[in-house]
């Protein structure tokens, strides 16, 4: 029938039957879209859980309930004992039991007032919708949505939007939420009897009373018991064992494992539930290894410790511990050191060696002054106070010497080095570059151990020649909206590799303390201290994991001794004594070149080198256009080698002419200080 004649078929229509018509479409139109959008109207807790959905943490709803997100996994048992308790037709009616409803108002006539609602399940979940008094004409409007409810939803969905929004006494709201806080654990561990008397109490709430009521809840519960085993559903076995279990005496603490990170997924993703990458048997271990050295620092009046541990292959974040002793409200125990900007000291001396081979400013192993040095007022002294007059500069990066970094950062150019930290991922540098000058490589810019670790991980990275991280660690299984984009600063392989063979020499004599730290496996690792001594940092890496520590006074209150050495490190190697052996990195023979350098002096071979000083060694491509050695000079000697002679005054004189190696003066005499 065309258009026209539907038209002209209602025109012909009586009064009353066009009347008819237009009611019944207005009320056909209501019933389909007679469902709020959302269904309910609520707030939820936010839960975070580990790689493999055990619970981590979780923070309470925003109306104060303990109302976990609406899951549709519900426990096979509690779902027995719920339609058993409820409504045992749940599977068969269209969400209204007319039989049930003509049962309720015959018993509600004889006795006079309401004893039997006669409500299906799914009348109930519409009610826990509505959330309005009980009255005839609301139990009307809850007849119609059920059947609506039915049309729109499985059996499955409906039983599961009951079981997460029923209330269970006192704050608690849904299935999920009262098993953690009555019986201390999943949903998915319910036993015949927990699963009972959770069934029974949206009935009544108030039964869930820890001093009162008890001997009513018991006595509803044990009801249900034997319904279930007349029914056949339970063995005498179970019925038996089910009667015999107590009632729960108090209320349980939810899991507090790995709390600032469930704050900080609180603060981003609130009333939701985060699957995290974190493994909770390793944040467990790393706890207790943190709780012991926080006791041991604590003696020094060192308060705060903060650790992450990273699967680098995956990108994933397998424990993160923000600081310890979350539950003290003193100390700033509570602060997220993780995400917190602290001076970086030393640590990030690495990234300046990288960068400067990557473009070929510097040889491997060139040699560098090590003597005092003043530019424009800025005077760096190492921290053991000496100097070594020259030194090569892997050994200057092994040892974490200052006089050399800031001799490196002044040839490599500080606004070069800060746009490298800046595309390394360091957003914490929010001031010009000239503001931090050269103590740039000296701590005098801030940075977060997340930052730091995630520019390490680009490193290693590099090294393993895989596709550049676009992406921050992932905290959350399969990626949500925690990651960041990023770009590779460290776009040389063979330069990374060689930056991360000069960290694996763990004698850091500057640092003192070197000899308390176990070497047992090959990690390329860097400490950090802060000017003051308030800021103590680590980092380590192989090429399956990362580990970061900081170790500190969230107050700023610096401490004699904390050191990265003495403290942070130590840790460190404890975490990384938790986490399988691996491989070493393999040589990245296609990103490095074979170059002819000095032995001495560390540069390409010069004009005056002798060929007993000359060695082909590993460099980055760009390394043939390095500094060519200038310190081997051509002298004259006499025959016998025990006298220098002036060319013009030997006339007639037996010399010879050899190679010397010559440093500059005041790189000598620092020298011969250190090699008498």
């Amino acid at each position: 029938m065309g258009r026209g004649k539907m038209i002209d078929k209602f025109l012909s229509l009586k009064r009353w039957e066009k009347a008819t018509l237009i009611i019944g479409f207005i009320l056909m139109m209501g019933y389909a879209f007679s469902l709020p959008d959302p269904l309910f109207d609520a707030s939820y807790s936010t839960l975070v859980s580990d790689r493999n959905g055990e619970l981590l943490g979780a923070r309470i709803a925003s109306d104060g309930q303990w109302r976990f997100p609406p899951t549709d996994s519900i426990p096979d048992k509690y779902k027995t004992c719920l339609m058993a308790f409820e409504d045992r037709y749940f599977r068969y009616h269209p969400g209204v039991n007319p039989l049930s409803l003509g049962r309720a108002m015959v018993q509600n006539i004889k006795a006079g007032r309401v004893v039997s609602g006669g409500s299906t399940l799914t009348m109930q979940t519409v009610r826990l919708m509505r959330k309005n008094k009980r009255t005839y004409f609301e139990k009307f409007i809850e007849i119609i949505l059920a059947t609506r409810l039915e049309l729109s939803y499985s059996k499955k969905r409906i039983i599961a939007l009951y079981a997460s929004h029923a209330p269970m006494g006192g704050n608690v709201v849904g299935v999920d939420a009262a098993a953690w806080r009555y019986f201390g654990h999943g949903a998915r561990s319910l036993s015949w009897a927990e699963s009972a008397t959770l069934a029974v109490l949206p009935n009544s709430p108030s039964l869930m009373h820890f001093g009162r009521n008890r001997d009513a809840l018991l006595t509803k519960r044990n009801r249900l018991l034997q319904k279930l085993l007349d029914n056949g559903t339970i063995s005498e076995t179970d019925y038996r064992l089910a009667t015999a279990e107590p009632l729960p005496e108090n209320p349980h603490s939810l899991p507090q494992i790995a709390p600032h990170l469930v704050t900080r997924l609180y603060l981003s993703q609130p009333g939701t539930h985060v699957q995290s990458t974190i493994d909770k048997s390793l944040q467990l271990q790393a706890d207790n290894v943190l709780e012991r050295w926080n006791t041991e620092f604590s003696q020094n009046h060192i308060l705060n410790l903060a650790a992450l541990i990273v699967d680098l292959e995956k990108n994933e974040v397998i424990s993160y511990i923000g600081n310890v002793n979350f539950g003290k409200q003193q100390s700033g125990n509570q602060v997220d050191i993780i995400q917190s900007s602290r001076s970086t000291g030393s640590i990030l001396k690495p990234f300046l060696y990288c960068a400067m081979l990557q473009e070929g400013a510097l040889l491997p192993g060139e040699l560098l002054p090590d003597i005092p040095i003043n530019v424009g007022g800025f005077s760096p002294k190492n921290f053991s106070l000496q100097y070594d007059g020259a030194v090569h500069a892997n050994e200057a990066l092994a040892r974490s010497l200052n006089v050399p970094s800031v001799v490196s950062l002044r040839r490599y150019g500080v606004p070069k080095f800060y746009d490298f930290l800046k595309k390394a991922g360091l957003t914490t540098l929010n001031r010009p570059a000239d503001y931090y000058g050269l103590s740039l490589i000296l701590g005098g810019a801030e940075g977060t151990l997340w930052e730091v670790a995630n520019a390490y991980a680009d490193m290693a990275n590099a090294v393993r020649t895989v596709a550049p991280r676009k992406e921050e660690f992932s905290l959350v299984h399969e990626g949500q909206d925690y990651r960041g984009g990023r770009v590779n600063a460290f776009t040389d392989a063979g330069a990374a590799w060689l930056t991360l063979e000069a960290l694996t020499n763990v004698n850091r004599p500057e640092e003192i303390d070197w000899q308390f730290i176990p070497s047992m496996r090959r990690v390329a690792w860097k400490t950090g201290t802060s000017f003051g001594f308030r800021d103590a940092w680590a980092v380590g890496v192989t090429p399956k994991y990362l580990v970061a520590v900081w170790t500190g006074n969230a107050s700023g209150e610096g401490r004699p001794g904390l050191t990265g050495a003495r403290t942070s490190a130590r840790v460190m190697f404890d975490l990384f004594n938790l986490l399988p052996p691996t491989s070493w990195f393999e040589t990245p023979y296609n990103h490095l070149t074979e170059v002819v350098v000095c032995r001495e002096s560390g540069c390409l071979v010069g004009l005056h080198c002798p060929p007993s000083s000359a060695d082909t060694v590993f460099a980055p491509a760009k390394a043939v256009q390095g500094s060519v050695c200038n310190y081997h000079q051509r002298v004259h000697v006499s025959e016998d080698e025990r006298y220098r002679v002036y060319e013009h005054c030997a006339v007639g004189r037996g010399i010879r002419p050899v190679s010397w190696f010559v440093l500059p003066p005041s790189w000598e005499w620092y020298y011969k200080q250190q090699h008498p």
